[in-house]
């Protein structure tokens, strides 16, 4: 198990020191060794539509009607998700809806109850 970060762009477990810069072989990317440490240093803040600071375990109401991909249900304005948990990437929720099963949502569409 190598001891160098993940391809930030990418998420490459392939990385390699070159002088002060990491490179990755897959996509090409260079970084500075002082950028990957300060990056595992800071941590992600979340924020619902309102600008509240997300945390997991905390409930939140949908704002906004939201079709579900793949298939002919809707999650509606107003439904109240449970114990939310927060992730990497795009949809930065991951949470269980009842009547719908396990979904991912984006924090823009959510509001903190």
């Amino acid at each position: 198990m190598s001891s160098l970060p993940k391809c930030p762009q990418c998420n490459s477990e392939y990385t390699y020191e070159d002088g002060s810069l990491y490179v990755c072989p897959e996509c090409a990317h260079e970084w500075a060794k002082d950028a990957a440490e300060e990056s595992t240093n800071e941590t992600r803040v979340i924020h619902d539509a309102n600008g509240n600071v997300l945390q997991d375990g905390d409930t939140v109401t949908v704002i906004k009607d939201l079709k579900v991909k793949g298939s002919s249900l809707v999650v509606k304005v107003g439904t109240k998700v449970k114990n939310i948990r927060l992730i990497e990437g795009d949809h930065d929720i991951d949470c269980k809806i009842d009547g719908i099963g396990a979904m991912q949502l984006k924090s823009e569409f959510v509001k903190k109850a």
